[in-house]
């Protein structure tokens, strides 16, 4: 890799990191083509992303953003899991990671805070942000179908009363 190519990738990893809101790091010691492409597969799906970096370029595409202070994270062959939900990356990594015990999360930035392995499997048990939304919604929306149906039964009340005793009309 030449000074360009590397200026390029650095340039290119410090514009994912300025658009995320996680970024995980992990060591993928031995992990075949085919898991981590099953690994990517999962990130993709999850609206996140996995990309193998060399510590040396990451610790320079860190430089300026808001992960600055995981730099020291960046030892051995590792990894990154980034997503702009602060819950998607956290959640498949540490999901593989149970499966898996060839990927180690060793630790994650989350805005301009550092958390820990246990931290980022604490993060990963959280509902995600679409989960959130849906669990608002459904707790907005249950009230007012609530009124919605005692408003409705006492009309329903009247009009089976008024059918009952037109057939009675009609049977006598």
């Amino acid at each position: 890799m030449d000074r360009t190519e590397k200026a390029a990738a650095i340039a290119a990893l410090h514009r994912t990191l300025q658009e995320t809101q996680l970024v995980v790091v992990t060591h993928q010691l031995g992990l075949t083509v085919a898991e981590v492409t099953n690994l990517r597969g999962k990130m993709r799906a999850a609206g996140a992303g996995f990309k193998v970096t060399k510590n040396r370029l990451a610790r320079i595409a860190l430089k300026g953003t808001q992960f600055e202070g995981i730099d020291d994270l960046f030892t051995g062959p590792t990894a990154i899991a980034f997503s702009r939900d602060p819950v998607a990356a956290a959640k498949v990594v540490a999901d593989f990671a149970k499966s898996n015990d060839k990927l180690q999360i060793v630790g994650a930035g989350l805005g301009n805070q550092v958390l820990n392995a246990e931290g980022v499997k604490a993060l990963a048990t959280l509902p995600s942000l679409d989960q959130l939304r849906a669990q608002l919604i459904g707790l907005i929306s249950t009230p007012a179908t609530r009124i919605a149906g005692v408003l409705q039964a006492p009309g329903g009340q009247i009009a089976r009363v008024l059918s009952a005793y037109a057939n009675k009309d009609e049977a006598a």
